[in-house]
């Protein structure tokens, strides 16, 4: 029954986001505790305190961006869509166009790439968003980034992530710009 009621969820998942969900299915066939255990990674990424969402949804998607080449960041993109997230803010993120983000998006995502870069820039970025916003906005930007690149490193280690596709915001295809792996 478990197993039925899960994959009727996923069933709505896919649907409700265009988004194929093997891995997850696979991961139910496998052990149906596992899939509940993954599904908790969802409140961590989720968890947001005192920092603009639109920083918050552009930190993680510079780690989704990490670790995929396309649907798990078209499914970040489309998810901050329709939390609100401006599709310029979302666009400039994709394209690293730092011009074309706001001052918080930048600081976020600037914040993001030092962190996975493991950079020494992080430390004063880091101290800048505790001043702005505070602990708790750095905590969720932390859970945030790392959360994000759960699910593509997952589906590529189950083997679910062969397909690489253009990312799209609003029907504009765009380049996804992979500073973050450590060179520009």
């Amino acid at each position: 029954m478990l197993r039925y009621l899960i994959g009727r969820q996923i069933a709505a998942f896919e649907r409700s986001y265009d988004y194929d969900m093997s891995y997850a299915r696979e991961i139910l066939a496998a052990d149906p505790k596992a899939i509940l255990a993954f599904a908790k990674v969802v409140k961590l990424g989720h968890y947001r305190r005192d920092i603009p969402l639109a920083a918050h949804r552009a930190a993680s998607l510079v780690g989704t961006m990490t670790e995929d080449c396309g649907p798990c960041t078209q499914l970040g993109v489309t998810m901050a869509l329709r939390e609100g997230v401006p599709a310029q803010t979302i666009a400039a993120v994709i394209r690293n166009d730092e011009a074309a983000m706001p001052d918080e998006v930048r600081l976020a995502v600037r914040f993001a790439r030092a962190s996975l870069a493991r950079t020494p820039e992080a430390d004063a970025l880091r101290d800048e968003i505790v001043k702005r916003w505070g602990k708790r906005a750095l905590v969720s930007l932390a859970f945030g980034l790392a959360a994000s690149r759960i699910y593509p490193t997952v589906k590529y280690a189950l083997g679910h992530g062969k397909a690489c596709q253009r990312i799209v915001v609003e029907g504009t295809p765009l380049v996804v710009q992979h500073e973050a792996r450590g060179v520009a």
